[in-house]
């Protein structure tokens, strides 16, 4: 069974009397384990796209099947559920909370499930150990430079075990340096076995993927294996601070 299924995904807007079909049909399937990245301009769906395998957001027609169960049509409680079971997510701006310390920004999701203190520490510690930064748990994000900021939204995206990781732009406040950090621990994650899906519009970050969806006007334009673009997978370096 595939991991995600999309068929004829169609996605309207309504702004006033103006309608606006961001998705037009998009079909798709990727596999678990897979390492996606999803590119185009500004307007060609991507991220309407990312938000309806997000469970943000839901398909005003077509199907969307998560593990073989059909959640397009799913209201907004049991997508919350969803979400905080089998999916995390990175953002662009990290989104962590600033007075909170880098443990506690992790522990959050575990908190929202309603998890025992002790365990959310435990398991908080040992994401943040997975993406190199035991030895900042106690750090607040002032404290953390923006690679490090990112590596515990990635711990935070992790702490919950999900099937799949969204990350939209994750890269993209970041120079050079950090963002192959980023990826190099994205790519090692998606060699533990976790579904990686990303929005880039960077050639480089999009390189690391094993499958690029190019997107246009609300349609894939193509869908190929990163390897016919882009070459080779670029190789981890060491770990940096």
């Amino acid at each position: 069974m595939s991991l995600i299924v999309c068929r004829d995904l169609v996605k309207t807007y309504h702004l006033g009397e103006m309608e606006v079909r961001a998705l037009r049909g998009v079909s798709l399937t990727i596999e678990a384990g897979d390492c996606v990245a999803v590119m185009g301009a500004s307007g060609s769906g991507k991220s309407t796209l990312m938000n309806i395998l997000g469970c943000l957001d839901v398909p005003t027609s077509g199907t969307y099947a998560l593990e073989g169960t059909d959640v397009s049509t799913l209201g907004g409680s049991r997508l919350a559920e969803i979400r905080n079971q089998k999916i995390g997510f990175v953002f662009q701006s990290f989104n962590l909370i600033p007075r909170t310390t880098a443990r506690e920004n992790v522990q959050l999701p575990l908190f929202y499930r309603g998890m025992p203190a002790g365990e959310q520490r435990v398991l908080a510690a040992r994401a943040l150990q997975r993406v190199g930064l035991a030895d900042r748990e106690h750090h607040h994000p002032s404290q953390l430079s923006g690679g490090q900021q990112q590596r515990v939204a990635i711990a935070r995206a992790l702490v919950t075990s999900p099937a799949i990781i969204l990350a939209d732009e994750p890269t993209g406040n970041l120079d050079s340096q950090a963002s192959r950090e980023i990826m190099d621990t994205l790519t090692q994650l998606n060699r533990e076995g976790i579904t990686i899906i990303l929005v880039t519009h960077e050639a480089d970050i999009a390189r690391y993927a094993h499958r690029i969806i190019m997107m246009k006007d609300g349609v894939i334009q193509s869908d190929r294996p990163a390897g016919d673009m882009f070459g080779a997978r670029p190789a981890p370096q060491e770990a940096g601070a």
